[in-house]
């Protein structure tokens, strides 16, 4: 286990121009992370039955294979909208799942205008797991980041190398590992990779359709997205995120007439209004966050809510007409139902020759820490303990965004995410993999599947 513990202090401090100050933080966290977790690696032996051992073995044999897939995939392009990009990455996948005896469909996403999801299924006996995980990245065919770069024998770069490639070549090495040791048959298994995670099909309840049919049939869920880079975390609950758009409208007029009983405040104070409201009333409130991202007003606005407009008019007319958007994130379903509440009746109270109204968009669910999901964080953690790699615990919910699993959480007895290949700099071109989370974590999520058998 020498692969893990004994690492020169200068592969978490190269070339530090290159990095940004906290992709170097987070690495350092790590190195301490693996240095204190060595202290019980003494004791795998006697925490570990041997056919856990075997499997930790199998998971060591075959990462040079599981290496060399991540590559492959992540050196093709799969930004959301390159829907060729993002059906190569599938079928690539397909196939590893299939040498595991899986059943692979591609299900095409013309209905809700993205390139479609991988769904596999090897549905035997014991419990029923839905694994999950996506194949489109944030970065587009012009990107300049478009390959795999093998930075040391630690580290590596690419676009979707953590987010998330590298957690579904995760989820193939639990599952081989399970397989080297005739487990799989004791499992039954779902597997959806959603082909636009990063950005969601419309409408929403096709676009997640797969997904929320295979959380209705499973007990457990498990994601492997990234979480917050943190191996001594997991994420039991994802604040839920939805947008909304408010429009405003006031009487035109000169300027010179502002706040005249006839004429009004107009649009734009009207929207000011409404914005600091939002902020006095609701900023503080435990986990949630309400974010005006775009905005546009003046006599005339031409918007589009998610990419923002143009408005024209003059210093010395009174607006007329006011667009703007944003994101609300909540940490369960009462949250949000209590603040669209209030938002509405903020909007409601209008100054005098103004109006305005709210729209409520589709978006994630929220994902709450439930008993359920706290107990296979449990169990995850007592795996982690056991195989050396130290103890895991929650993860705030403000530091993980919202994710897949979160259309799961109403359906399943557990769930957890955040287990997938970790490193920092997610969504931006200094994207770079911790390569010693790729065996560390398939080992984990194997040997808690495997445990999940014998209960």
């Amino acid at each position: 286990m020498a692969f893990y513990f004994l690492i020169p202090i200068d592969t978490v401090s190269y070339n530090f121009n290159k990095f940004s100050f906290m992709g170097i933080v987070m690495r350092l966290a790590f190195l301490v992370f693996l240095v204190f977790s060595s202290s019980s690696s003494i004791a795998r032996a006697q925490s570990t039955d041997a056919r856990e051992r075997a499997l930790l073995a199998a998971v060591d044999n075959n990462y040079d294979h599981a290496l060399q897939l991540l590559e492959q995939t992540v050196d093709i392009n799969s930004g959301t909208y390159n829907f060729p990009g993002v059906r190569l990455v599938g079928e690539r996948f397909m196939q590893e799942f299939a040498a595991l005896g899986f059943d692979t469909t591609w299900q095409p996403g013309d209905e809700f205008h993205r390139a479609g999801h991988v769904v596999a299924t090897r549905h035997r006996k014991g419990p029923k797991v839905l694994l999950i995980g996506h194949l489109d990245t944030v970065f587009p065919v012009d990107s300049p980041f478009q390959e795999f770069e093998l930075i040391d024998k630690h580290f590596a770069s690419g676009p979707g190398t953590t987010d998330m490639k590298g957690g579904n070549v995760v989820m193939l090495e639990a599952l081989r590992g399970l397989d080297a040791v005739d487990a799989l048959d004791d499992l039954s298994l779902t597997v959806v990779l959603t082909g636009d995670e990063e950005a969601s099909g419309e409408p929403l309840p096709l676009a997640r359709k797969s997904l929320i049919d295979a959380a209705k049939w499973a007990d457990i869920a498990i994601g492997f997205e990234d979480g917050d880079s943190n191996p001594a975390t997991a994420v039991i609950a994802r604040r839920g995120s939805v947008d909304w758009e408010l429009t405003v409208t006031g009487k035109p007029a000169h300027s010179s007439q502002i706040f005249q009983p006839e004429v009004g405040f107009g649009a734009i104070y009207e929207a000011a209004r409404i914005l600091n409201a939002f902020r006095e009333q609701l900023a503080g409130k435990k986990l949630l966050t309400v974010n005006p991202g775009i905005i546009s007003g003046g006599t005339t606005v031409n918007y589009e809510a998610g990419s923002g407009g143009s408005a024209t008019g003059k210093d010395n007319v009174i607006a007329q007409t006011l667009r703007a958007s944003g994101d609300l994130r909540t940490i369960s379903p009462q949250q949000l139902a209590k603040v669209q509440s209030e938002m509405l009746s903020i909007v409601a109270d209008s100054l005098p020759q103004t109006a305005a109204t709210i729209r409520f968009g589709e978006g994630y669910p929220p994902m709450s820490a439930t008993d359920g999901n706290r107990k296979l964080l449990s169990l995850f953690d007592e795996v982690s303990r056991d195989l050396g790699f130290g103890p895991v615990q929650a993860v705030d919910p403000r530091n993980a965004g919202a994710a897949d699993i979160s259309f799961t959480a109403a359906y399943v007895d557990m769930a957890i995410d955040g287990v997938g290949l970790m490193g920092s700099g997610g969504h931006t071109v200094d994207e770079i993999a911790d390569l010693r989370t790729l065996p560390m974590n398939a080992k984990r999520v194997g040997v808690l599947l495997l445990r999940l058998i014998e209960r």
